[in-house]
C-alpha cells in the first residue's frame, strides 16, 4: 500500500510580513516541526562554536604561560646573555602569530554568534505567526533587527560595557601584551634605550587593541548592512 500523502506545501511567505493565516492545521503542525528542528540546529551550532573558541583561547593562554616559563628557565641557564635574546624573540614571535590566529577566530565567532541570535529571533517571529498568543511568554525578541538582537542578548536591561568583558576582549588584551613584549625585545636587541623599548611596546599593544576593536565594529555594522530583517522593533 502506498504511503498516505502529506499536507500540501505552504506558499512562500510575503517578505514584508510572514503570515500563516491560510495554512491548514496539518500545514501548521508541519511548519512548527520544521522550525523547531532548525531552532535546535542553530542552538547546537552556537554551542559548538562557543566551545571551540573557548578551547582555542585556553590553549593559547597555556602556550603563553609555557613560553614565559621557558624564557625564565633559559634566562637562568644563560645568564640572559649570548643566544638568549634570539631564543626569546623567536618564542615571542611564535606567540604573536598564534595569538593573531586565535584572536581572528574569536572575532569571527562573535559575528557567528550574532548571526545565530538573528536567525533564532527570526524563527521566534515564525512561531508568533503560527500562534500570536505565545508572545507574552517570550523573554527574548522575535524581531531579527539590531534592536531585537540587543533584547535577546540583554533581555532585562542594556549592558553597554559588556564588550569589555567578552572573550574577544580578553584575547585582545593578552595578544596586545605579547606584541608589546616582542616589540620591546626587538628594540632592546637593536641596542635601543630601555625607555624607547617600553614606549614603543606600549604603543604597539594599544595600537593592536584599537585595530581589532575597529575590525570588530566594522564587521558588526557590515552584518546589519547586509542583513534584511523580516520583523523590526517598534519605536515604543
Amino acid at each position: 500500500m502506498a504511503d498516505a500523502p502529506g499536507p500540501d506545501a505552504s506558499r512562500r511567505p510575503d517578505p514584508e510580513r510572514p503570515s500563516a493565516e491560510e495554512l491548514t492545521d496539518a500545514q501548521r503542525s508541519l511548519r512548527a516541526q520544521m522550525l523547531a528542528t532548525e531552532h535546535w540546529s542553530l542552538l547546537a551550532s552556537r554551542s559548538t562554536t562557543q566551545s571551540e573558541v573557548l578551547t582555542r583561547i585556553a590553549i593559547y593562554l597555556t602556550l603563553v604561560s609555557a613560553g614565559l616559563v621557558t624564557l625564565s628557565v633559559l634566562g637562568n641557564a644563560t645568564g640572559f646573555r649570548g643566544w638568549f635574546g634570539v631564543a626569546a624573540l623567536g618564542v615571542l614571535l611564535l606567540l604573536v602569530l598564534l595569538g593573531l590566529i586565535t584572536q581572528k577566530r574569536a572575532f569571527n565567532a562573535s559575528l557567528d554568534d550574532l548571526m545565530f541570535v538573528l536567525a533564532m529571533n527570526r524563527l521566534r517571529g515564525a512561531y508568533l505567526d503560527l500562534d500570536p498568543g505565545i508572545a507574552d511568554y517570550l523573554v527574548t525578541s522575535a524581531n531579527d533587527d539590531e534592536a531585537g538582537s540587543a533584547q535577546t542578548y540583554y533581555a532585562y536591561s542594556p549592558r553597554p560595557g559588556q564588550i569589555w568583558a567578552s572573550s574577544a576582549m580578553i584575547i585582545s588584551v593578552v595578544v596586545a601584551a605579547v606584541i608589546a613584549l616582542f616589540v620591546g625585545g626587538v628594540v632592546l636587541g637593536l641596542a635601543g634605550p630601555i625607555w624607547l623599548a617600553i614606549s614603543l611596546g606600549v604603543l604597539a599593544g594599544l595600537g593592536s587593541i584599537a585595530a581589532w576593536m575597529r575590525t570588530g565594529y566594522r564587521g558588526y555594522t557590515a552584518m546589519f548592512r547586509l542583513h534584511s530583517p523580516l520583523r523590526t522593533t517598534s519605536a515604543d
